[in-house]
């Protein structure tokens, strides 16, 4: 089994767990519209996993039993005794079927939908408050025993009833007509065939048989457990706390260590570094098996894509193919559930702006079919997730054009390329006359950039004209911990992440002059400065380091001084929205550290509203 289908196993049979106890509530209290929706949610969930798995019987009585519920919390029938049954059985027939991909079956092996279901489910349905009779199941006694038919010899004895008295019952399997009483009548045969679809089509029996079968089921159930996430966000911040306290008892011990200390005393003393290092050592063990709990390859995302874009390509008449690299790199869940919207909202700009028709293309030299790469891999502390295409790229002036045309910027804003690309990130900003149903409502890039943004990360776009577009996004590996370089700027402890910082130089104490700008040549480049501490508008003083910052245009940040590098816990600021800065956090001094924001660093310490200005 793949691990696509695998988890849509195990979620899909604690819905359907859960269907069950609401159902029982709900025949208590029919009128609880809370239950009504709950249970039409669960079959609606299942239904879309089931239909991207392929799996049509669960599909059909999973969308008759989310028609059914439809109508009962909209009012449309009543909540009646029989509806509870169907859906009872609905919800057994989706156990069952889920139990046995449990335990190994194919999905293309698994039994069609019951015809006494889909009645039982169509009355409910209409409202009906008797099921449907049951088809009669004729002659099947005869063909299921054969102490229902005649099987007396020429010789006047019956041998099979006289072999069924002396051998103890259950020790021998059911024998059919066919076998023994080769004198059957023929009317017997249609109603043998009558039988064996009746027994087919019989409502569920009320038996639960999941967590039943050979053990391969279960190997599925107990290789894995659901934990609440909010569980594991406590523990990690547990766990970092505990990091930062050992850190700190660290640094306090060796500044007492720095008085003479004798005898029993300076033997206390070495046994309280002894254990101290070993708790430090723990701590940290704790912190790294609890933030591997919470990694998940990029490719759980990624694998919903290809259906998407095979879809949207179809409806847009364009021949496109979607390729995806890095699939095993990993980054924190919280990351990878919301990288879902941003990465659709991507894709439809790619396909509806970005690809060309095929008859453009053809023109311009291009395969009729294009293509759309997304990839991932691991920089240093950080992923990044590149999305690109082979389209006709993007046209910065025309760009610019359109956000003065709409009121978005001034005449004056967004000079150079880089910044007449990052104007797609303007809200309400689209190049779309006409809203379809893929892209032009003015909504899609600036959600693109605030997600991103929201999880310390940062997101650039690369274009040439004619030849294609790149949107690359840069994320922390995992957004607890953050490893940084320790700063100060006019008496304040800040931090920079190290993903972007690239080297420390020694600044001069005069600089070139560049359009009244200052320089500063690094490797024979000439690079702009610009003080933290005037970009996060605090009083500037004496700088005499420089932190070349990797951006996508470098340049040399200037600092007071520079205090070492260290691993911190970040807690978001929540009450309050501060300009570059991302988050909080301690020091192994105690002393509180504000983090510079990483899309803050690469966007030149200019703050998106500026550009706008």
């Amino acid at each position: 089994m793949d691990d696509m289908l695998k988890d849509f196993v195990v979620e899909a049979l604690e819905l359907a767990t859960n269907v069950e106890e609401h159902l029982l509530t709900l025949e208590r209290n029919p009128g609880d519209l809370n239950t009504l929706n709950a249970v039409f949610r669960s079959f609606h969930t299942i239904k879309g996993g089931a239909g991207f798995m392929n799996l049509p019987a669960m599909v059909s009585a999973c969308h008759l039993t989310e028609n059914l519920f439809d109508a009962l919390r909209t009012g449309q029938v009543p909540v009646t005794p029989i509806a509870i049954e169907a859906a009872l059985q609905a919800s057994g027939f989706v156990a069952d079927q889920l139990d046995e991909l449990a335990n190994g079956a194919q999905p293309e092996s698994l039994s069609a939908m019951p015809a006494s279901l889909e009645d039982i489910l169509t009355s409910a349905i209409e409202g009906k408050t008797e099921a449907p009779a049951a088809t009669p199941a004729v002659a099947a006694a005869a063909v299921t025993s054969v102490t229902a038919v005649s099987t007396v010899g020429d010789d006047g004895l019956d041998w099979n009833a006289l072999y069924l008295a002396v051998v103890p019952a259950g020790t021998v399997p059911e024998l059919t007509v066919a076998s023994v009483a080769p004198t059957v009548t023929a009317e017997a045969a249609p109603a043998a065939a009558a039988a064996k679809p009746a027994e087919a089509n019989k409502p569920w029996d009320g038996v639960d048989r999941r967590g039943g079968g050979d053990k391969q089921g279960g190997a599925l159930k107990e290789d894995s457990i659901r934990v609440d996430a909010v569980k594991l966000d406590t523990l990690l911040e547990v766990a970092g706390e505990s990091v930062q306290a050992a850190n700190q008892a660290s640094v306090l011990l060796e500044k007492l260590a720095q008085f003479p200390v004798e005898g029993h005393a300076a033997t206390l003393m070495a046994a309280l570094a002894e254990t101290l290092n070993r708790a430090s050592r723990y701590s940290t063990e704790l912190q790294r098996a609890t933030l591997a709990t919470r990694m998940q390859p990029v490719g759980k995302l990624f694998q919903k894509f290809p259906r998407l874009v095979r879809e949207l390509a179809k409806d847009l008449g364009k021949d496109v193919e979607l390729q995806i690299e890095g699939a095993e790199t990993e980054v924190d869940r919280v990351v990878v559930d919301s990288l879902y919207d941003p990465l659709v909202h991507m894709l439809r700009n790619s396909l509806d702006h970005g690809i060309e028709e095929a008859a453009v293309r053809a023109k311009s030299g291009k395969p009729a079919k294009s293509t759309i790469l997304l990839k991932a891999w691991q920089e240093a502390s950080s992923v990044m997730i590149e999305l690109s295409d082979d389209g006709k790229g993007m046209d910065g002036q025309q760009l610019r054009a359109k956000a003065i045309s709409k009121g978005l910027i001034s005449d004056n804003a967004a000079q150079t390329q880089e910044e007449m690309l990052q104007l797609v990130f303007l809200p309400g900003f689209s190049t779309k006359e006409v809203a379809n149903s893929v892209s032009g409502r003015g909504v899609g890039m600036d959600v693109v950039k605030t997600a991103v943004e929201k999880h310390r990360g940062a997101i650039t776009i690369d274009s040439v004209l004619g030849s294609g577009t790149r949107f690359s996004i840069r994320l922390p590996i995992e957004l607890s911990i953050v490893p940084t370089m320790l700063v100060r700027s006019s008496d304040a402890a800040l931090a920079l992440p190290m993903a972007v910082v690239q080297r420390v130089v020694e600044l001069p104490e005069e600089f070139e002059q560049v359009g009244g700008a200052p320089v500063l040549r690094d490797q024979g480049r000439p690079l702009p400065v610009r003080s933290l501490a005037g970009a996060l508008a605090y009083e500037v003083g004496v700088e005499k380091v420089g932190i070349v910052i990797a951006a996508p245009q470098p340049y040399i940040l200037s600092v007071g001084m520079v205090e070492g590098t260290a691993d911190l816990v970040i807690k978001p600021m929540t009450a309050i929205t501060v300009p570059g800065i991302a988050g909080t956090a301690r020091s192994a001094e105690g002393e509180l550290v504000l983090v510079v924001g990483l899309s803050f660093l690469l966007d030149g310490c200019r703050s998106t509203p500026r550009l706008a200005a």
